[in-house]
């Protein structure tokens, strides 16, 4: 299937957006080994009016720079010094929208995932949160700052066909600082999938 045009990325709404995102299929390319899952779960970061967002409040360091960057480039950060987490920027420059990739269904590179995971056998929890999709997928700072149409890592459209469950809404996950915004129904997933993270309410 076609990789998502670079103008999928330009898109205002994150919210919208980070829907969207829902049944497109993640690819990775490291060292010519290929991994790649249908998305399952995301959120979205809603800028510099976003008190969960990195960017609130126009914040622009190191770390937050790529996210004021033009849509369709990637951001990947180190949580709690332990986790890599994989974000997709959105809208046009200036506009520092993300959605968070917090679950995958496996679709390819099942034996590198479980391998990269230290797992035996396949459970929903190898690609169940955003840390443990990117531990799958082999995305670590390295990946950070890519063009999502690129060779290393990229989204392709969904199956053709392909039906999907009811889409539900629900509060983000591990925001808790950013008080009355931690409310906010800005987490997306596909009902009874195994591979959407906990909670699933």
């Amino acid at each position: 299937m076609p990789k998502l045009p670079f103008s999928f990325y330009q898109n205002e709404d994150v919210n919208e957006l980070a829907v969207r995102l829902l049944g497109k299929r993640l690819f990775t390319r490291i060292d010519g080994k290929l991994t790649a899952g249908m998305i399952v779960e995301t959120e979205a970061y809603k800028g510099v009016e976003d008190k969960a967002s990195h960017a609130y409040g126009g914040r622009y360091t190191d770390r937050t720079k790529v996210m004021y960057e033009t849509g369709g480039l990637s951001y990947v950060y180190l949580c709690y010094g332990i986790h890599h987490l994989f974000n997709v920027v959105t809208a046009g420059k200036g506009t520092p929208h993300a959605v968070l990739i917090r679950g995958l269904e496996p679709l390819e590179g099942l034996d590198l995932m479980l391998e990269r995971r230290g797992m035996s056998v396949l459970k929903p929890n190898i690609t169940a949160g955003p840390g443990a999709l990117a531990k799958a997928m082999g995305i670590d700072r390295l990946l950070n700052a890519k063009d999502l149409g690129g060779e290393e890592i990229w989204i392709e459209e969904e199956m053709p066909g392909q039906v999907f469950s009811e889409v539900m809404a629900g509060p983000r996950i591990g925001v808790d600082y950013a008080g009355d915004h931690a409310l906010l129904p800005w987490r997306y997933y596909f009902r009874g999938n195994p591979y959407v993270s906990k909670p699933r309410t």
